[in-house]
């Protein structure tokens, strides 16, 4: 394995800690609800659905992400103004730790974080997402509801290499960079997607993960599932080399030094926290042994997935 020379940033967000050297901390786990297509919705734009069915998957994850030692944050989802705050309001009350507010366009965030003013919930919440796309009223909406913790979305059209993707994150003589503007939008704790905009590209994201560690000590991660999702032959896969080739896709970053992963609907949870929490148990046993670097946890997949 390997050390950053650079200083490693660890956030705590909602009593979740994320981020330091490879083997310090467990894997954060960040799986979706609410999203569009969610078989729990019965009408997505006015946010009904199915509580006891959100409640079961919302379970499910927690009693998994006990038995791995890997945390989560959970990703609430909407694509109306009107129902996310719907979404936000019931997973605030059927979860103790931090989500994602992650609307589909900017009217929804805004409203989202609108929203967790109101109900004084900032201090749980991870906006999702600063990009370079970002609009104006988002990082002033941002600001005023006093949220600390965003994800960095290093989406760039016009370079979609690895360098593309980590020159978003620095000023440049055109804009300034995602870390300016959200130190700007009162953002503490940064959290960068090296965002997949391909199908092989858990390769690329998985070597950008490491080199945002590497030049800014930041935690990274990335959305590996939208890969998969976007495999089109995946579906002529039979079910057991679908969930062996999702797993080694969700494997990759974290061997890079990832520190979350948003692996895609909450109901897959049972599939990928094993595997992800083996390959933590791997980096931090290899960690210990070339650097002698103990997890900051007893909670690690290192003490829990051999059992």
């Amino acid at each position: 394995m390997f050390k950053f020379d650079t200083e490693q940033k660890i956030f705590e967000i909602g009593g979740v800690k994320i981020g330091g050297q490879p083997g310090q901390l467990p894997t954060v786990m960040v799986g979706s609800i609410f999203y569009h297509g969610d078989k729990v919705l019965t009408n997505e734009e006015e946010g009904t659905f199915d509580k006891d069915r959100t409640e079961e998957i919302l379970r499910t994850e927690a009693e998994i992400s006990e038995k791995t030692g890997n945390p989560r944050i959970v990703d609430v989802c909407g694509a109306w103004p009107q129902a996310i705050v719907k979404f936000i309001d019931f997973a605030a009350e059927k979860i103790d730790g931090p989500f994602l507010v992650d609307g589909t366009t900017a009217a929804v965030r805004v409203a989202a974080a609108k929203h967790v003013e109101e109900i004084g919930l900032s201090d749980r919440v991870v906006f999702n997402s600063i990009s370079p796309e970002v609009k104006p009223e988002e990082l002033e909406s941002i600001k005023d509801a006093k949220i600390r913790a965003s994800i960095l979305l290093t989406y760039n059209s016009r370079n979609m290499t690895i360098a593309g993707k980590l020159s978003t994150l620095r000023d440049s003589p055109e804009r300034k960079g995602l870390i300016n503007l959200a130190a700007e939008a009162g953002i503490e704790k940064m959290l960068v997607d090296t965002t997949v905009l391909d199908i092989p590209d858990p390769g690329p994201v998985s070597k950008a993960c490491y080199m945002v560690k590497k030049e800014f000590g930041l935690p990274s991660g990335a959305g590996v599932h939208n890969a998969v999702d976007r495999w089109v032959a995946r579906k002529k896969q039979d079910p057991l080399t679908y969930r062996i080739n999702n797993a080694i896709a969700h494997v990759a970053p974290i061997i890079m030094g990832a520190n979350f992963l948003l692996y895609g609907p909450a109901r897959r949870a049972p599939e990928i926290y094993p595997a992800c929490a083996l390959a933590d148990a791997y980096v931090s046993y290899s960690m210990r042994q070339e650097f002698g670097m103990r997890p900051l946890t007893n909670n690690h997949p290192v003490f829990k997935i051999f059992l």
